[in-house]
């Protein structure tokens, strides 16, 4: 599968197409702000009418998971579900199905001057272009 990741203040997904707004970032901070990651996805015809499953995670520098507090504790910030795109009628035989998904994020308490991963893994399976990195700037003191 072919993908394409771009983060942005504001997306959405809407009858197969992203709307993006603020988009192409990235360096944030250092103050917590809303943000959201546009992703594309290409399915390959021979992958169509059968069910994935879509997971992106924030992961620091060294690839390790960045730990959010939830009511249950400190947990990794993952986002995943599954997704089954079908054959439109009408498509040429051999044709590649986009599958767009905006997944908006509140502010995020992350630690200045420091590095970010989004990584995304489609079935398990990852790549080194899935990921797209961003930086926070560091402390500004007044």
């Amino acid at each position: 599968m072919k993908v394409t990741m771009l983060l942005a203040d504001f997306a959405q997904a809407l009858n197969g197409k992203l709307y993006i707004m603020g988009g192409g970032w990235s360096i944030t901070g250092p103050m917590p702000s809303p943000s959201s990651i546009a992703i594309k996805v290409e399915v390959p015809w021979n992958e169509t009418n059968r069910k994935h499953n879509i997971r992106v995670e924030l992961l620091d520098t060294d690839y390790h998971p960045v730990l959010v507090p939830t009511p249950a504790g400190n947990t990794p910030l993952v986002i995943s579900g599954d997704f089954e795109v079908g054959r439109p009628a009408g498509i040429i035989q051999g044709s590649s199905i986009d599958v767009p998904f905006a997944f908006n994020i509140g502010p995020i308490s992350l630690a200045p001057g420091q590095r970010y991963v989004w990584k995304l893994s489609i079935d398990g399976t990852s790549n080194d272009n899935w990921q797209v990195i961003f930086s926070t700037r560091a402390s500004v003191n007044f």
